[in-house]
This record gives C-alpha cells, structure tokens and sequence, in this order.
C-alpha cells in the first residue's frame, strides 16, 4: 500500500499542473467610454470607438472617420442615438472598412476659445489624431481622414477640414448649425453669449460689434471668398439639412449657393425632415458612401440614380386628342379601373419638356412613373394629362382650354382642390410665368429643375409649391430666391435639392419622390 503513495502522488501532481490555456480575449468592436489626459486642455477627454468587423484579423490600416456631436451633447450621442454601428453594418457593401472615432467636443463648436483660454481644436489636431493612430491601425494620411457631424458637430465637420487640410481632406456635415451675418446679428442677447459670443468673441456685444475678427475668420461666407485661403485646398465637402428646419436651412442653402458661384466643388443635400435623428438616420448611406469614396481618392458620381417607371400604360387607356383651334396636342392616361367604375378623379396636368429625338419615349416613361406611383398606393388614382412643349407656346388660355375639356368629356373631381400641375426643365419656367393666372385652376405646382429668373418670387400665395432641383442645376439662384420668398410669406411648400445635373431621369427620380407630396394635397 505504502508503494502505491509516490506513484498516486505522481499522477496526481502530474494532473495539477496541467492549467488549461487563457481564454481568448473577445473582440469587442465599440470600445467606450475610453479617454485620455489632454496636455493643451489640462483636462481628461472622453472618446469612443467603433473598430471594422475586418479589425480583428489580420494587420491592414483602415481610414479614420472622426464624428461629432452636437450642442450640449457629449461622444455618447453618435451610438447611443445615432447607432452607428447599426448603420456602419447596414451599408458596408458600399463602403470600405473604417475606423469610427466619436471625441468629446464639449460646447466648443469644434475650434479653439477666441480668447485661447480652451484651444479644443488643436488638442484635437495635435493631440488627439496622433494618439488614435498610434493606439489603432490607421492610415496616417490627410485622405484617409474624413469628419462627419450634426448640428454643432456639422460645423466642426466642416471647419476642421477647411482650417487643417494637411489632418482632414473630407467634411460631411449633417443640418450644420452656423448662421449667416444677418442672422448673427438677430440673435437674442442670452442666446448670443452663451453660444457664440463664449466661442468667437463679442459677449455682451450688439450690432455689427459681434462680427469679430475671430468670427469672421471662422465664418465659411467670409474664408472661402479668400483667395489663397487653406478652405480652398481641394477638400470634399458635403453638406445636407432638412427642408424643416426653422433657421438652418437658410445659411446651409445661401451656403450651397456661394460654393456653386465660387465653382468650388461640393455636393448639396436637402430632403423632407427636421434637426432630429429621423433625418439623419436616412442622411446616413448617401453620407457614407460619400466618405468611401473620399478616402479611396475617387470622384463622387454627377449623375442622379435611376428609376425604374414600371411597365407602360396600356394603349386602351391613353387618349389622344388635338385642342381646338389650335396645332397644340395633349394626351390624356386614364386610371386602370376607369372603364370599370363610376368614380371621379382628380387630375394632374404635365406641362413636359422633352428631347425631339426621344419625345414619344420620355413621354411613355413620365406617365408610366406616375401610373407606378399610383399602382404602388403611393398616391391616389388620377387622370394625367400631358402637354408637351411644342412649337405654339402654352399659355394661361391653353392650360384653361384643355382643363375645360378634359372635365367635360372624362370623369374628374372638377375643382381647384383636385387639381395639381408640374413642370420640368423649360416649361418649368413656362409655369412659373403662368401661375398668377392659374392661381383659380390649381391646388398645387411642382417645378423639376425649372428654369426660373434669378430673382423669382411667389407670384401666388393661394397655391402649394413643391421646388426640385439638382445640386449641379445652373437654376440654384433662382431657386433659393423662391424658397426664400416661399419661406417669408408662409407659403405652403416642399424643397428638395438632389445629387445630380439635370436630365430626364433626373426629373423622373424627382417626380417618383414627389408621390407623398402630391397625396398629402389631393
């Protein structure tokens, strides 16, 4: 018995000092509340960061994004409202793998203290960038650094490229929060020091004493139309807000207007929606993509996105007819169910401008869009009736003409309320000129990339208006008179700026967005 104690003692040592490996410490891909000791701040920053799926294996670098929150928020925002891994996930098949870096910004608006009693911008160049790259696999290159921001951080989107291009080659700011000198001004006393006379200058100020120096070297209306300015080293700069934001929109449109008049490249956004997350959570794929490319040194594509209109309307419901008097042609599309029922409809009237080589196919694809939107619930069942631009101009008697006629030989809801008109391109300006005198005949007009005068006005307050337009459109100015003036009066209306140069597909894509609209007016 004694014999056997050595030899179970043996075994059993032998079993004790097998310790089985370490668990393998799991990827964690967001990695918050992380924060470092800032030397310029003499204070601690907090930061987050979301890594790439592809972060875990292997050793590539990838490029940096650097987002930004907004006023009175802190580097929680972006994925605790912003979910921006969520996103990041949802789109990467049309984009390339990133590091997401979200700093604390404070209230800061992105840049130093006027008085460099707080010099936040550069901590974030000087400090900052130089500790993600050295703690992460980054690219070390101004190309492959982009930012992006809402609000307070969509200022900081686009006043840190512009002032550090050699750091940031790319801004995406998201319903920036800037304003233009006339608004500056306006704003109440409070308001003024608490956030932007402790920034830039000028507390307690009023009248032009509040455009200090410092301000104005930070405004983007006063630096890009420096020549020689660092704004102008041929950064990518996009830029979106929401057609309902109450004073924001105004600058980021006056804004787009400048860039296009200083041909300085950019591209300009603006779509159905407010300064809440609802709006940028649908900014967010175009946002990304646009970044992808940027730090893939690739261009950023001029054409709109197609559509497809669907299948044509049926030869049984197309009516052809010839106005009397007159060599003016129009066509009317019946709805699907018109033979079959006894129902009234509303009309939409088209005034089109087409290409004469392509005239019967743009025409078939314009309807056949309609008719889609209509199939697809999108907006109620109606007669269209196209008016083609021809060689006899259209007029206020023409428009009143074929509306006469089309009410009494067709079934339609025949009033004001039920009746809509759009426009493209040449005849958009056509209806323009018209809408005084169609002021008793329509509820509503849409004007797709339409040639208006630079200083275009409401010639009618007793109409909705829905304005479409590409980013690229020579028309921008008269654009912006409009809205403008829209916006002064409390005219009802809908803005839209798009990616793109003008085109038919364009007007297409921007008459399938206008679906809702038109259902919410008939």
């Amino acid at each position: 018995m004694i014999g056997l104690i050595p030899f179970l003692a043996a075994f059993c040592g032998c079993k004790c000092d097998s310790t089985p490996p370490d668990d393998p410490v799991p990827f964690v891909r967001l990695l918050k509340d992380q924060s470092f000791q800032s030397h310029l701040l003499n204070r601690s920053v907090k930061y987050a960061v979301l890594l790439p799926k592809e972060y875990e294996k292997g050793n590539s670098s990838f490029p940096v994004v650097y987002l930004l929150h907004g006023f009175g928020e802190d580097e929680t925002g972006w994925y605790k409202w912003g979910l921006i891994n969520y996103y990041v996930d949802l789109n990467e098949s049309e984009t390339v793998p990133m590091v997401y870096v979200m700093p604390q910004g404070f209230n800061t608006y992105w840049v130093n203290k006027y008085n460099g009693t707080f010099p936040y911008m550069d901590m974030l160049v000087g400090e900052m960038v130089p500790l993600i790259d050295s703690l992460f696999r980054t690219v070390k290159d101004p190309h492959q650094r982009a930012v992006m921001g809402y609000s307070m951080g969509g200022y900081g989107a686009m006043i840190l490229p512009a002032k550090n291009p050699d750091i940031f080659k790319t801004g995406i700011a998201l319903s920036m929060s800037f304003r233009n000198d006339e608004q500056y001004l306006d704003e109440p006393q409070g308001v003024f020091d608490l956030q932007w006379g402790s920034v830039f200058g000028g507390i307690g100020r009023s009248g032009t004493a509040r455009l200090t120096d410092y301000y104005l070297n930070f405004n983007p209306f006063h630096f890009f139309k420096n020549a020689g300015d660092l704004s102008l080293n041929g950064q990518n700069y996009y830029f979106d807000c929401g057609d309902d934001e109450e004073s924001l929109i105004i600058p980021n449109n006056d804004l787009h207007c400048l860039l296009r008049e200083l041909n300085i490249k950019h591209e300009f956004r603006v779509n159905n929606g407010a300064h809440n997350w609802d709006y940028w959570h649908k900014a967010l794929p175009e946002a990304l993509r646009y970044i992808s490319l940027a730090v893939q040194d690739l261009p950023y594509p001029d054409d709109q996105r197609t559509i497809d209109p669907g299948l044509p309307v049926p030869a049984e419901r197309m009516v052809y007819r010839q106005l009397d008097g007159s060599s003016l042609t129009y066509n009317v599309a019946l709805p699907a169910f018109y033979a079959s029922d006894t129902n009234h409809y509303p009309v939409i009237l088209v005034l089109h401008d087409r290409d004469a080589a392509s005239a019967d196919s743009q025409s078939q694809r314009m309807l056949s869009t309609i008719n889609k939107s209509i199939t697809e619930n999108l907006m109620p069942a109606c007669l269209t009736v196209e008016i083609p631009m021809q060689s006899e101009p259209v007029t206020a008697a023409v428009i009143k003409q074929v509306l006469i006629r089309v009410r009494s030989e067709f079934r339609t809801r025949a009033d004001k309320k039920h009746t809509f008109i759009l426009a493209n391109n040449k005849a958009g300006g056509t209806l323009y000129d018209l809408l005084p005198e169609c002021e008793g005949l329509v509820n509503s007009c849409l004007l797709f990339d339409a040639r208006l005068p630079d200083d275009a006005t409401v010639n009618t307050s007793d109409i909705s208006y829905f304005l479409d337009i590409c980013d690229e459109s020579d028309d921008y100015a008269g654009y912006r008179s409009l809205y403008m003036s829209l916006k002064q009066t409390e005219t009802d209306h809908d803005y839209r700026v798009r990616q793109g140069i003008i085109s038919h597909d364009s007007f297409l894509y921007g008459l399938a967005e206008s679906a809702a609209f038109i259902k919410k007016h008939l």
